[in-house]
């Protein structure tokens, strides 16, 4: 299988997994338990049904939006996610391209393998920082000090991480960061020659916006429930995430509210958005999917704060749902992480291509010109 077979996000998927060592791979599409909450991310989608008009008039179409204050040519955020140098060699260097390239915010984690400054050089399309919670104060002070230096557009503190998902694929395999080869997976590693020879052989592994306060997960080979377990804080209440938006003092966005109680709290505390997003599926299996919440929530504060359906996201028409039950934009990792795995920059580009050339055709299809006439009248629920 090539790049050039790959026509959905699914496609991705397939290469990526013919690509990578097993562990690598399994740390990408694996989730917590189960993993019924992964799977059903996708398939909320599916109980619901657009409903298109007809000699519309869709010759010209416009697609763009604003989301937390910067335009997009679409309604779709790449969302931050970790160690993205183990799944390619050129990691978060090579979605921020892709993304800038296609218009789109890209955001990064705090265990990005590229440094906030680098990334901010790279590129001047919108950007957003994922904060972890540290028990170490000192560094999360200075991970948003560095934000700020490096003019970050917003920043996203993650809200569901107190403890890991259990992660059974993760444990099966011994999956590290960074990556180490054990008995059990060196077969595998020695099968996928290409990815351990850049692995190897370039620049190595490292998680930059933290090494300069903790050896765990550069110099320190652990897993990521392991890092979740002993270094995050336990502590973390409504209170910590004000004193943190107070102390960034720009666009705020707290990422993993599931609930409308936690939506209005949310504004309450002034944060500028919420993603609503279940870790796609790797913290609580049996949680909701981000799109079944997403009307109640829109029944609760729609209107005095963005709502960005997170989570589950595998086509176009998934986006058009999300914004038709009331999301501001809608966001995922795994669209582009599967691609960046196959491919690298060029398959994140391919993917990004795709969805963009689905949303356009959708839009088209059910006869709308612009993001703000996918209102709710265009939804009907199965059942």
């Amino acid at each position: 299988m090539r790049l050039s077979d790959c026509h959905n996000i699914d496609d991705f998927r397939v290469l990526a997994k013919a690509r990578l060592p097993f562990p690598v791979f399994d740390y990408i599409d694996g989730a917590a338990d189960d993993e019924l909450t992964k799977e059903r991310n996708t398939a909320a989608f599916a109980e619901v049904d657009l409903v298109p008009d007809v000699l519309a008039g869709v010759a010209d179409i416009d697609t763009s939006c604003t989301i937390l204050g910067r335009k997009s040519a679409l309604p779709l955020m790449l969302s931050p996610t970790a160690v993205q140098r183990a799944f390619h060699w050129e990691g978060e260097r090579a979605v921020a391209k892709a993304a800038e390239k296609y218009g789109l915010w890209f955001g990064i984690s705090s265990l990005a393998t590229r440094s906030i400054e680098e990334i901010a050089a790279l590129t001047s399309g919108p950007k957003l920082f994922q904060l972890y919670v540290h028990k170490d104060k000192g560094l999360n002070t200075h991970m948003i000090e560095r934000c700020q230096a490096a003019k970050f557009d917003a920043l996203a503190l993650t809200v569901d991480t107190i403890v890991s998902g259990k992660r059974e694929r993760c444990l099966r395999s011994g999956f590290t960061t960074p990556p180490r080869f054990t008995p059990a997976s060196i077969w595998s590693y020695a099968t996928r020659p290409r990815w351990t020879l850049d692995y190897v052989l370039r620049e190595r592994f490292r998680l930059p916006n933290l090494d300069t306060h903790v050896t765990e997960g550069t110099g320190q080979a652990v897993s990521i429930a392991q890092y979740f377990n002993t270094m995050l804080d336990t502590s973390m209440d409504w209170d910590t995430a004000a004193r943190i938006r107070e102390q960034w003092g720009g666009t705020f966005v707290l990422k993993g509210v599931m609930s409308a109680a936690d939506a209005r709290r949310a504004v309450a505390i002034g944060a500028d958005a919420i993603m609503i997003s279940n870790h796609g599926g790797r913290q609580l299996d049996g949680s909701r999917a981000p799109f079944d919440q997403l009307p109640e929530i829109v029944d609760a504060v729609g209107g005095q704060i963005e709502i960005i359906c997170d989570g589950g996201i595998r086509r176009g028409t998934h986006v058009l749902k999300a914004l038709c039950s009331g999301a501001t934009a809608a966001s995922g990792g795994r669209l582009y992480l599967y691609a960046l795995a196959a491919a690298g920059q060029a398959g994140v580009e391919r993917a990004l291509g795709i969805l963009k050339d689905e949303v356009e055709r959708g839009m088209r299809l059910m006869g709308v010109t612009r993001i703000d006439q996918l209102t709710p009248d265009r939804l009907r629920r199965r059942g």
